[in-house]
């Protein structure tokens, strides 16, 4: 539970709106408690009335009437503002994720895509319905209690006592005692859906490996044991929660009778009579109301705790780049030089081990080899996405890791084979490359990568929605799309990791021939396996960790 504290500020900006839905809720379990006290007194007093004849039947049927309307008005504003506050604060909760795991990229390295995936969605969403479904009904049903108990005070002080322990059992004790009970059970539900979707993840995305192989079985097999250590869990939490929901029920009735007890003796007593001890059993059953919500509200306080700790945990893992305390200046000068760079995932068994090498400012280099090789994590290497166990990293002379992360991306930038495009306008897609650049520098940087014609072509021209993932655009296009917006940067140092995956021949060998020339007075860095038009300055090898420049080229 001390992880939900963290989130505490969070919520403390929706104060206001959490609290108005408070108060509707209260306002709500109030009419209901009144409409079914106001309700069993009338019918009853009607009925011991001489027939009705002398008995005002229009205030009481009024009264019951303006209590239907004020439950059903004050339901109708508990949701509305409920649910505003939920999507307001799934919107703080994602914003907030964010920003604090973009320092900490890249994660996929220490959470699974799975894992990851559970963090970044499920888990999120167990916690803006929070107040929702687990800390707005527990605390309608204390304080709808409290004002129970009061009520009782006044006409049955015995029964006041006992309805006011068994309310706090019902409202805190149980519901306290499930969250401790299915903590653990609650975490395992967490882990075993992040498993679940690992499997699936890997399932879908490999499914083609599967076949061809013959391990499709096996994979179904692993994602059907996932499924069932997620329903073995869900049943252990279904159980606990039955038997805090069999808890309630029991209180509940024990309240009821104490009620009645207490009741009797004073209707024997002539100190109430006999349709306020109706309305007073009605207006009992009625303050139980808010209580049935409370052993699923406390199933997912459980839930959201341990989605809480999940998410803090991941936010508060050290960065996978430290930034320096006191960041250098990043020096003039656009060479890049490896010096005795040692890396490795598995520090046991290094990728790259002692790699040296240099790119002249100009020179338009393009580095080669096997897949698995490490020519992706030199990439990462050059941007500080990764730091090498040992040797430097150095651009202008400085070594990169004392120098800001934000001075160097300045300077050096990146296109991935992955390199997406975003589900909106070309010319929001390129004006992430310089946010400042205008429509010239839009349609000059087109030009050059020869998709100007196209876009005009377009019937909204640059304000053209790309459609998600770029599918609107052919392979090609999307993929000069992602290289316009790269070139619009003032980086004065490109990499290039792999730019032509998914291509066509054709259009792989047109896309490779126009980089020296687009990237003519930058360094430039082009990693790929395809075959290198002769205009590339250098083309270097990497083989067992080691680069060779290739000699006797056209």
């Amino acid at each position: 539970m001390k992880a939900l504290l963290a989130f505490a500020p969070l919520f403390g900006r929706l104060k206001g709106a959490l609290a108005l839905t408070l108060l509707l809720s209260l306002v709500t379990v109030a009419a209901g408690i009144g409409l079914l006290g106001l309700a069993g007194w009338f019918l009853t007093a009607a009925a011991l009335s001489a027939a009705g004849a002398a008995f005002n039947l229009f205030g009481p049927s009024a009264g019951v009437r303006g209590l239907s309307f004020v439950r059903i008005l004050s339901r109708y504003g508990e949701k509305l503002s409920g649910h505003d506050a939920t999507l307001r604060l799934l919107s703080d909760l994602r914003t907030w994720l964010f920003e604090k795991l973009f320092p900490l990229a890249p994660l996929g390295r220490r959470f699974g895509r799975g894992d990851l995936v559970s963090r970044l969605l499920s888990d999120v969403e167990a916690l803006d319905t929070v107040f929702l479904v687990a800390l707005g009904p527990i605390s309608t049903a204390l304080l709808a209690g409290l004002a129970m108990t009061t009520v009782l005070a006044f006409f049955l002080p015995g029964a006041a006592l006992v309805y006011g322990l068994i309310v706090i059992a019902a409202a805190l004790l149980v519901p306290a005692g499930l969250v401790l009970a299915a903590k653990r059970t609650g975490t395992e539900v967490v882990a075993a859906t992040a498993a679940l979707r690992q499997s699936v993840l890997d399932g879908v995305e490999g499914h083609q490996d599967l076949v061809l192989f013959g391990a499709r079985d096996a994979a179904e097999a692993e994602t059907a044991r996932a499924a069932a250590r997620l329903g073995a869990a869900r049943r252990r939490l279904g159980q606990q929660a039955a038997i805090a929901a069999g808890l309630v029920q029991v209180l509940s009735g024990t309240a009821l009778v104490s009620t009645l007890f207490f009741g009797l003796a004073a209707l024997g007593a002539g100190q109430i009579d006999g349709p306020l001890l109706a309305g007073l059993l009605l207006a009992v059953i009625a303050s139980f109301e808010a209580s049935a919500m409370l052993v699923r509200s406390a199933a997912r306080l459980a839930g959201a705790a341990a989605a809480a700790g999940r998410l803090e945990a991941i936010t508060s893992s050290a960065p996978a780049i430290s930034t320096p305390a006191n960041p250098r200046p990043l020096p003039p000068g656009n060479e890049l030089r490896f010096e005795g760079v040692r890396f490795g995932y598995d520090p046991e068994h290094p990728v790259l081990d002692g790699l040296s090498f240099s790119v002249r400012e100009g020179e338009c280099v393009a580095i080669i080899g096997p897949s698995g090789a490490g020519k992706s994590t030199i990439a990462q290497l050059a941007l500080r996405l990764l730091d090498p166990d040992a040797g430097t990293v150095r651009i202008g002379g400085a070594d990169i890791a004392e120098v800001s992360p934000a001075a160097l991306h300045a300077r050096v930038a990146l296109m991935t084979q992955d390199a997406p495009v975003f589900l909106d306008t070309i010319r929001a897609n390129l004006l992430i490359g310089r946010p400042g650049a205008d429509d010239a520098d839009l349609w000059r940087v087109l030009d050059a990568v020869r998709l100007g014609d196209h876009v005009r072509s377009l019937p909204d021209g640059l304000d053209t929605v790309a459609g998600e993932a770029g599918r609107t655009l052919s392979a090609g296009q999307a993929r000069r799309i992602c290289l316009a917006r790269t070139l619009l940067s003032d980086a004065r140092i490109v990499v290039f990791d792999e730019p032509t995956s998914g291509l066509d021949a054709e259009t792989e060998s047109a896309f490779l021939a126009d980089l020296p020339e687009l990237t003519r007075g930058r360094t430039a860095i082009v990693i790929t396996h395809a075959v290198i038009p002769a205009a590339f300055d250098r083309v270097l090898e990497l083989r067992a960790g080691e680069l060779a420049e290739q000699r006797g080229r056209a």
